[in-house]
């Protein structure tokens, strides 16, 4: 990490909070946590909001992680690859069927739904300025509700800034999210070397 950040021990009121609940749920604080506390005040708007969008997100965890896959490939991060690509190993299957999803989605057996919803996702990641109301027509034929093309946008758009932020200020993956199998290791380091 790059900046000074709250250090586990050092960690008061609501930060000592969002703490506890990051190692009551994975047994550590993410860097991806610990980097917003350069600014404290930020860390529980970034958590709430963070909390509350997953929450209420009208498609599955699955389509949370392609999405967030295939946003991180173009945005480009590195740690946010490592971390999707690992949970998606569970979702999809196999290594060989995220090593495929990560190489092109388009041609990594996914359904035309899937396809649709990732293509969107990349063009928000690549330049959002160019979607057209043609891209949500797209979706929309291919089933997606209204909401569900604001939560793609808005899960895309996120990935979008707090992977640059992680980048910014130096954080980066966790080891437990660093696979073992170097050809999967290569493949999800789209930006920085860890």
């Amino acid at each position: 990490m790059f900046l000074k950040t709250i250090a586990e021990d050092e960690a008061k009121g609501r930060v000592a909070e969002i703490y506890d609940k990051a190692r009551a749920q994975l047994g550590f604080v993410m860097e991806a946590t610990q980097c917003f506390t350069a600014r404290p005040d930020l860390l529980p708007i970034y958590t709430d909001f963070n909390d509350q969008m997953r929450a209420g997100f009208s498609l599955g965890m699955r389509e949370w992680r392609l999405i967030t896959l295939v946003a991180a490939k173009q945005i480009p991060s590195t740690y946010c690859s490592h971390v999707y690509g690992k949970q998606l190993i569970a979702d999809l299957g196999s290594k060989e069927a995220v090593l495929a999803l990560q190489q092109d989605f388009r041609n990594a057996g996914l359904t035309e739904r899937d396809v649709a919803m990732l293509a969107y996702a990349e063009q928000i990641a690549i330049d959002a300025s160019q979607v057209r109301q043609a891209d949500i027509d797209r979706l929309r034929t291919t089933g997606f509700s209204d909401q569900q093309i604001c939560d793609i946008a808005l899960c895309a758009s996120f990935r979008c800034f707090v992977s640059r932020f992680f980048d910014a200020v130096g954080a980066g993956p966790e080891a437990i999210f660093i696979d073992s199998d170097e050809a999967f290791r290569a493949a999800m380091t789209v930006g920085r070397s860890y």
